[in-house]
């Protein structure tokens, strides 16, 4: 079976999101910790896991965590870094994020970090969610937020053009919609502004790539150079990103 681009581009880069900054290190991990107040006998679902570090953070105050990815490098690398943590309680799983492979009302909680602009359907994935989830579940969420627009549709081309597994993120009041409709209330969102090291952003590519990005980021609009932040101090090139924080509990249907 020939694999999807998500998975090529995922594959090619698994160890590098170990160590990634924004994804180790951000400032939304240990918040969702804070907001969510996970009890210890709460079975837990983390969809899209990529290094895993949702899973480690959140494993020392619940029963189980299921960590799921289409991405066989990714499994492979939380399988072997639970280990090393010593967290018996993670399980690591093949899913698609809009097809996952478990019951009805299975989890208390469910989370999803950095990882929905990548996905085939997000509507789907929020249905699949609400599924699994027990009444009054809840759903702890990170995501890429772009401005609505032109600053917007900039933005998804910049980080398209670095990767192309990058289908689009959202704007917040898309995401406050689809929630709404696949049957979540909000009980808490915020927005986060996370600083990229262009340099490791674009390590993936060679140099004509690399200038390209660059080009792009320095020669922008006014508009989107205020969106993006760029900033050049001692030769590193920095901008920065805005993370969308929600955590919503599933509703039951009418």
């Amino acid at each position: 079976m020939s694999k999807t681009l998500v998975q090529e581009q995922f594959g090619k880069t698994a160890a590098g999101y170990l160590t990634s900054k924004p994804h180790a290190k951000g400032k939304s991990l240990e918040r969702l910790v804070d907001l969510v107040q996970p009890k210890s006998d709460w079975k837990m679902l983390d969809v899209a896991t990529g290094g895993g570090h949702v899973a480690y953070v959140f494993a020392p105050h619940v029963a189980r965590v299921w960590a799921t990815d289409i991405t066989d490098e990714m499994l492979t690398i939380v399988r072997g870094e639970a280990q090393k943590r010593k967290l018996d309680n993670i399980r690591v799983s093949y899913a698609k994020a809009e097809a996952l492979p478990f019951e009805d009302a299975a989890f208390d909680l469910v989370t999803c970090r950095i990882a929905p602009h990548h996905f085939d359907s997000i509507p789907d994935f929020l249905a699949e969610t609400h599924r699994v989830l027990k009444a009054n579940g809840i759903l702890a969420l990170v995501d890429n937020v772009v401005p609505a627009g032109s600053v917007g549709d900039y933005i998804n081309a910049f980080e398209r053009f670095r990767d192309p597994s990058h289908l689009r993120a959202w704007t917040m009041e898309e995401w406050r919609d689809a929630l709404a409709k696949a049957g979540f209330a909000i009980t808490h969102e915020e927005q986060i502004y996370k600083q990229m090291e262009f340099a490791s952003w674009a390590a993936r590519h060679d140099a004509t790539m690399k200038a390209f990005l660059r080009a792009l980021l320095k020669q922008a609009t006014p508009d989107v150079s205020a969106a993006l932040a760029p900033q050049n101090a001692d030769g590193d090139a920095t901008f920065r990103l805005e993370e969308g924080l929600f955590v919503v509990r599933r509703e039951q249907r009418k």
